[in-house]
Order: structure tokens, then sequence, then C-alpha cells
């Protein structure tokens, strides 16, 4: 295939030959945290009349799984906030088995505890919980107005509820570079993986990036220079590399955007609560499927076109005082 060729409407393949398993979906951008990396401490909203209703976002996903489709992520902002979520959630873990192996969804464990059962029940079986570190002052800090004691409890409850957790963590110079190996005994201690990711330069915020951003070959020197860690054979669907530990039943996953571009095995595409997919996370070109979907428009083209023009990599940089690689937050495209 070439990289100007379409893929044909049987089957999602970008112009690279890609095969694009996996569907990234944004409920909401809003969140009831206002992590430092992520957003600015005030941010606007989309209104409720440009996003997708949450009949909507189940045929778009209906659609994206008749077409090949095996893993879908209900991402946001903070999904749990979308009122509603629990029917999607129903109405797409419905769908596993029937074309979908499974749905996961990521949180930030505020509002884990109240929907860990119905999450379950609906089908989901792994959730990813955003945890960048374990003291309870710099918790606050990061996220401006979290509570870690709510997150930790979101976390038990999940697990209750037979959940596979993840933590996932922001690697944050001068925020919590000390709390990296704590996070590694705290996974043992409670059944969880971790997976450390590079902060990205998405959407405008007060602090300057580049003065947290921390390679994570440095991030993990300290637990290098106690245990062996080795490469493992597993797949999530996501950018993840992930290698066993020394004396630990924790499976430890590395993403790295800037220190180590993933894009060559990219198997992934986002679709936005506003109904947009964009081609990539560090790019502004994107096609709206909302209207097309609103007015008998041609979806699957749409789709087609998207993925057609889907980029080989992306160009991160994260260089003193930079401009972000786009305007928009990441709460804005989803996680």
């Amino acid at each position: 295939m070439t990289a100007n060729s379409a893929p044909s409407a049987a089957s999602l393949a970008d112009g690279h030959g890609r095969r694009i398993s996996y569907l990234r979906l944004s409920v909401t951008d809003r969140c009831d945290l206002r992590c430092r990396y992520c957003m600015a401490e005030t941010m606007t909203f989309l209104p409720r009349s440009a996003v997708l209703t949450i009949e909507e976002m189940g045929d778009l996903a209906a659609r994206f799984v008749a077409r090949g489709i095996r893993r879908i992520r209900l991402t946001g902002g903070e999904p749990l906030v979308r009122r509603g979520v629990d029917m999607l959630a129903r109405r797409l873990g419905a769908l596993i088995g029937d074309g979908l192996d499974e749905l996961t969804l990521t949180t930030n464990g505020m509002r884990l505890a109240e929907h860990a059962a119905m999450l379950a029940a609906a089908g989901v079986r792994r959730v990813n919980v955003s945890l960048d570190t374990l003291d309870t002052a710099a918790f606050r800090h990061i996220t401006r107005v979290g509570d870690l004691a709510v997150a930790l409890r979101g976390i038990a409850a999940a697990r209750a509820e037979g959940l596979s957790v993840k933590i996932n963590m922001v690697a944050l110079a001068g925020l919590n570079e000390d709390q990296f190996l704590p996070m590694l005994d705290f996974c043992a201690a409670n059944g969880c993986d971790l997976t450390l990711i590079e902060t990205m330069p998405l959407g405008e915020v007060e602090a300057d990036r580049s003065a947290h951003f921390i390679p994570l070959h440095h991030f993990v020197a300290p637990l290098r220079a106690e245990r062996a860690i080795w490469p493992v054979d597993k797949r999530t669907g996501g950018p993840a590399r992930y290698f066993a530990v020394e004396d630990s039943p924790v499976t430890l996953g590395l993403i790295t955007p800037l220190s180590d571009n993933f894009c060559a095995t990219c198997n992934r595409i986002r679709l936005t609560v506003e109904g947009r997919i964009y081609m990539c996370l560090g790019r502004d070109d994107h096609v709206d499927l909302r209207a097309a979907l609103r007015d008998g428009g041609d979806v699957d083209g749409l789709i087609d076109t998207a993925l057609a023009g889907k980029p080989r990599a992306h160009d991160f940089r994260i260089e003193r005082k930079s401009a972000p690689a786009v305007a928009r937050h990441m709460s804005a495209t989803g996680g």
C-alpha cells in the first residue's frame, strides 16, 4: 500500500500499511482534577451542544468494531464524570465476543470507588489509573485539587470487583523523581502493574514543561542500580514496551514519546468527544464524523480519509520555553 492509497472499506489500515485495531474513545473533555502538566488551572470546556451524545458514541463505536476494531478504551478528560457513561459501557461491553476483544477505561480514580461495580458488570476487566505520586502533599500540588486517599480507595474498590489495575505514572522532574521506587513497591503490594510515561507537549499550561521533562531512562536509573529488568513479550494494544523486574511481580511499562519514538507500530485511532478523528495526537488535521453522522453523510468514507492521512510519526519536542506541539489539551483529544 502506498502512502497515498486509501484503505478498503472492509478494513482499517492507514496509508503506511499499519493495521488499526484500537480505538481510544473520549467520552468527555471535562475532568475533576487540574493536573499541572495536562491542564491549565482555568479551563474552558466544550458546550454540551458540541459533544456527541452517548447514543452517537455507541453507534460510532459499533461501526468501528464492524470494521475491525478489537479494543476500545474509554478516556477523557475523566470518563467517569460523564452522565450516561454506564449506558455506554454496557452497550460496548455487549460487543465483547462479537467483534470486540476488550473494553478498558482510563481514570484518575476520583470516582472509581462508586463506579467499579458498574464497570465490572458491563464487561470491563482492566482499568488504568493515573497516579503520579503516593505523597499526599505532592498529589495535591500536581493535581491542584485532588485527594490521594480518594484515589487509593478507588483502586482498592476496583481490585475488590476483580478488575485488573495498571497505574499510569507521568515522570516529572522535581515533582515525583523520588516516588518511582515507592510506587513500584505499592504496585507489588496491591497487585497492580505500573507504566511510566514521559510528559507530552500538548496544550498551553502555566508551567514550563521543559523544566519537568525527564527521559524515562533517567527516571528508572535508581531501579537499574538495584535490580535487573528485562523485556517481556506482552502487548496490551497501546504504545508501552514492557519489562519484568527482578524480585518483583510487577510488569513495568515504558511509554517514551520523546526519548524513543514508538510510532512505527501505531495501531490506534482517537475519536474525540466532538466526533473528530485526529490523524495523530501531535497534529491538528482531523475529520469531523459528527456532522456526517447527524446529516446522513459518508461516515465510512471520512474514516478512510482520516486513515489515509495518518502521518508516519509525530515530531514531539520539548525545549526550554517551547510552544506545545498542538494548542489543544490532552483532555480534548483523549488519552
